[in-house]
């Protein structure tokens, strides 16, 4: 079991878990969520995206769903163990499937770090767990999309991460489900390094057009954190 510490948030991830990693951490940032908002995180492993989400603004009503019981169940915990019981609700359940708790459009925004690797690509670990947190097994982007798209109201934004070589599955299958993408940032471990990440913002029933954000650099070319890199982190100067 690993047990981190953002700023005041508790997480306790077990070893069967998806570690918390950069991923999670650039798209928390690059959400744009107002106040009081519903949230809802789809496939939210042990609630780390809503943690960080409540941690900087308590008013937000956060969701999550997952498929794996365990990480569900630790979910929940972790926002017992911060306080956030009235704010963070887990269901453990199949994202393309209708939920009872999870009425159609009812929620303001939709987020996800989802598998990134179709099924028979990419490395695989031995692990269910973590098979599943890697390859799109349980959750084809196509699905999450539909499961994205049924759930957020008419203008409702759904935040993405995602690898940059899934780029143009990634714009058409938005597009698909009537989510226009809106605002992209590509996200480096350097400035002359290949592009690692994409975060995407789209908008359910939005009009073309797409704006890029200057790029998100982690690390100088000495090897610290950049300025961004250590807000993301939740570091201190």
């Amino acid at each position: 079991m690993e047990e981190l510490l953002f700023d005041r948030i508790r997480m306790k991830i077990s070893d069967a878990q998806f570690r918390v990693s950069t991923d999670s951490m650039v798209l928390a940032d690059f959400c744009r969520i107002r106040p009081g908002g519903r949230v809802l995180d789809l496939g939210c492993g042990c609630g780390t995206l809503g943690l960080l989400l409540l941690g900087a603004d308590e008013t937000l009503r956060v969701s999550g769903i997952e498929i794996q019981e365990a990480a569900a169940r630790q979910a929940q915990e972790n926002a017992e163990e911060n306080g956030f019981s009235a704010h963070m609700h887990i269901i453990c359940g199949d994202l393309r499937q209708a939920h009872a708790q999870i009425a159609p459009g009812t929620f303001d925004y939709v987020l996800s770090n989802p598998p990134y690797y179709p099924p028979k690509s990419g490395y695989l670990h031995a692990q269910d767990s973590l098979c599943a947190a890697r390859s799109e097994i349980c959750c084809p982007f196509d699905a999450l999309c539909a499961a994205a798209a049924r759930v957020l109201r008419w203008g409702g934004r759904f935040f993405l991460v995602h690898k940059p070589e899934r780029l143009v599955d990634l714009l058409t299958g938005l597009r698909a489900a009537r989510l226009e993408p809106k605002r992209i940032r590509f996200v480096r471990h350097r400035a002359e390094s290949a592009v690692n990440l994409v975060l995407i913002e789209s908008r359910l029933g939005g009009g073309p057009g797409l704006q890029y954000e200057p790029d998100l650099i982690l690390y100088t070319q000495t090897g610290d954190l950049s300025a961004e890199g250590r807000r993301i982190y939740h570091l201190q100067e």
